[in-house]
């Protein structure tokens, strides 16, 4: 049901008029969640439009399947990953897109539905899986990668400057039995953290389950290419709209559209162009969008959010 699925959607306006949304367009919502950049969009669409939601958890597509009903004649809902966007549209007989966007992270729900073990809050299960069928889940990452990996993915997908010591305590920690919940690996992580450190702004446990949920579901690994892909399924004047919610996704979005927008490669002392290399798209913010004060008033998840947008040429 689709009040067990609550999620406010963040930066929905300046994402959505970005679009520019054409009223019998071809449209993708990447990341569909509970629906709420969906029902914007389908609000804005003719009975000749077609609407694509795509998500790879099930509760996401059966509570944006409810909200979305009124849009049935126009929507097609599909439970998949956004990086498979030409699979999906090649599934779909469709060659070409009008827009889309891509809402990256975890949302509210997943977060806050213990059993699903995202929260260093509450006791679960070590899970993190956004889709529920895949097999490698938070347990076998702290359980079964070795000290060395899970210092690296750690450092690297959390930014935690204590990775080292985290990661040598899960493995100490483990050699006694294995680590099953949440609240026991907070309390390791905790146990790692210098006194002096463990309770200052942030909870010590956040970049560590960032990192280990980032690892899980691979969220870094397909992205970029997925930004790619998205680019080229947009018709010409079609647009990408992408909210990040880290410096790790922002900085991949940001290189790969920079990549996308520029031209010729050639060194400079070439007299003529030979890589024959054209821009595909052209920037529409060189700046993300970030939210508002009462935005931030409104939703705590909106602080990091940052939105960027470009236009297929």
């Amino acid at each position: 049901m689709m009040n067990e699925f609550k999620h406010i959607s963040v930066l929905l306006s300046e994402s959505v008029d970005l679009l520019d949304v054409k009223p019998d367009g071809i449209y993708v919502d990447g990341t569909l969640g509970g629906g709420g950049h969906a029902e914007l969009v389908c609000s804005k669409l003719s009975g000749d439009a077609t609407f694509i939601g795509i998500d790879r958890d099930m509760t996401a597509i059966n509570a944006a399947s409810e909200r979305l009903e009124k849009y049935k004649d126009i929507t097609k809902i599909v439970h998949s990953n956004f990086s498979d966007i030409k699979e999906v549209l090649k599934d779909l007989g469709i060659s070409g897109i009008d827009g889309a966007i891509l809402d990256l992270g975890v949302s509210s729900p997943q977060l806050d539905t213990a059993e699903r073990g995202f929260s260093y809050n509450m006791d679960a299960r070590l899970d993190m899986r956004m889709n529920q069928e895949d097999r490698m889940s938070a347990y076998e990452v702290v359980n079964e990668y070795t000290e060395g990996e899970l210092s690296k993915i750690i450092f690297d997908y959390g930014e935690e400057r204590f990775a080292r010591q985290i990661a040598r305590a899960i493995c100490e920690k483990r050699k006694e039995k294995n680590i099953k919940t949440t609240l026991e690996l907070c309390e390791i992580i905790k146990g790692a953290y210098p006194a002096k450190k463990r309770f200052q702004d942030k909870h010590p446990a956040k970049r560590t389950f960032q990192a280990i949920r980032i690892e899980v579901n691979n969220e870094l690994g397909i992205l970029r290419q997925a930004v790619c892909d998205f680019v080229d399924a947009l018709n010409p004047g079609g647009v990408l709209s992408v909210i990040t919610f880290h410096s790790l996704e922002d900085r991949i979005v940001k290189q790969a559209f920079s990549d996308l927008a520029s031209g010729c490669e050639c060194p400079k002392d070439f007299p003529i162009c030979v890589c024959g290399k054209k821009p595909k798209i052209k920037l529409i913010n060189k700046k993300p969008i970030v939210s508002g004060d009462e935005e931030l008033r409104n939703n705590m998840r909106a602080h990091s959010a940052k939105l960027r947008a470009v236009k297929k040429i």
